[in-house]
């Protein structure tokens, strides 16, 4: 099967990224938990990627946990963006289970912070939607408030879609309200 899409370049781009930086720690690592609004019908934006779609035909509960690294892989940006890598686990009330991996871009102005992200990871539609492949790309923006114990909340906008790897692409939007906590305050370190 070709490739459809320059996706599996951007991620081994990103994957080197990872490999060849520095370690260097500027803030903590975060536990991400997340509850959302699956494939949501709410908002349906109809730009780039954002297909009008249908919305809400397999809406369901939507439960992430995420772990967020706090070392800035590119350390020459941090005065404007720390790019950080992250992980994590999703699932739906409807069984569909989707784990992911990629690159995060936090934007502090002051307390308030704006992370865009992309992924790319494995998805099964449970009893949900189908998306059309086992390869789905994530792509989010979050905004919240971070404050001094570092721990933040965020409500976040996310699309995943399989970005036409395979002839059924339907895509799912969801929205999501995020609490990051430190590790440190978890495991006492």
């Amino acid at each position: 099967m070709a490739v459809k899409s320059p996706w599996a370049l951007v991620c081994l781009v990103f994957m080197l990224l990872i490999l060849a930086s520095p370690a260097r720690a500027a803030d903590p690592d975060l536990i991400s938990l997340s509850v959302g609004y699956y494939d949501q019908d709410w908002i349906e934006p109809d730009i780039l990627f954002l297909n009008h779609g249908s919305g809400g035909e397999n809406a369901a509960v939507d439960y992430r946990l995420e772990y967020r690294f706090g070392t800035s892989l590119i350390p020459w940006t941090d005065p404007y963006v720390k790019i950080k890598p992250f992980v994590g686990i999703e699932g739906t009330s409807q069984l569909g289970f989707y784990g992911a991996a990629g690159l995060l871009f936090d934007i502090a102005l002051g307390p308030v912070v704006i992370t865009p992200s992309f992924g790319v990871g494995l998805y099964s539609q449970g009893n949900g939607r189908d998306l059309g492949s086992l390869v789905e790309f994530r792509s989010q923006v979050e905004i919240g408030y971070k404050f001094e114990n570092e721990m933040r909340v965020t409500v976040a906008y996310s699309h995943i879609s399989n970005a036409n790897l395979a002839d059924l692409n339907p895509g799912v939007d969801i929205i999501s309200a995020y609490l990051h906590v430190p590790v440190r305050m978890i495991i006492g370190n």
